[in-house]
């Protein structure tokens, strides 16, 4: 009966430590596929940081083509686009250049917000109510009622009509209003 408990004990011993083998085995990865893997990491983080840095251009082309638009704020068509290139320094810089830089790229894309538009779009006009001075407005990226108030009294006090609606003619006097703060 001892014998026979030994014999039972190391069969169980035996079979834990295949287990184990066996698991160890089929785990184990070839160096050559770790070294890929920490590769692409890096490469994942390079290609997200040359993300941002495009962003980031795309941010700054932006501002430049607001200061170089004719004052009527419609793009001329005599007037290329400047290319990557080109170095241009700003002359100026605004102290909120950001969202400057924001409703040109509204104007670039011909953009029109009304009341129930949504979006980050309407995030960035709800930014410039609230510098304007309107600061109970809340940038909810939702176009509301509020919004609509809001930018009614703009284009009102801008001496567009006040229909409340949002296009490249209010968001040029945007523009102009937050140029001339500085």
């Amino acid at each position: 009966m001892k014998k026979f408990k030994s014999a039972l004990i190391l069969l169980i011993v035996l079979v834990a430590l295949a287990i184990v083998g066996y698991w160890a085995f089929a785990t184990l990865e070839p160096g050559s596929l770790s070294a890929e893997k920490q590769k692409e990491a890096e490469l994942s983080k390079q290609n997200q940081e040359l993300q941002d840095q495009v962003s980031s251009l795309q941010d700054q082309l932006a501002a430049l083509q607001s200061e170089n638009q004719p004052a009527s704020g419609a793009p001329s068509a005599e007037q290329p686009a400047p290319s990557p290139s080109q170095s241009q320094t700003p002359s100026t810089t605004y102290k909120y250049q950001d969202l400057i830089g924001q409703l040109q790229k509204l104007i670039s894309d011909n953009i029109v917000m009304k009341e129930k538009s949504q979006g980050t779009r309407v995030g960035t006009v709800q930014k410039f109510l609230q510098v304007y001075g309107n600061s109970s407005l809340k940038a909810d990226n939702d176009y509301g009622k509020s919004t609509v108030t809001a930018v009614s009294a703009f284009q009102k006090a801008q001496g567009l009509t006040a229909d409340g609606n949002a296009g490249p003619g209010t968001f040029q006097k945007m523009i102009d209003w937050l140029k001339q703060q500085g």
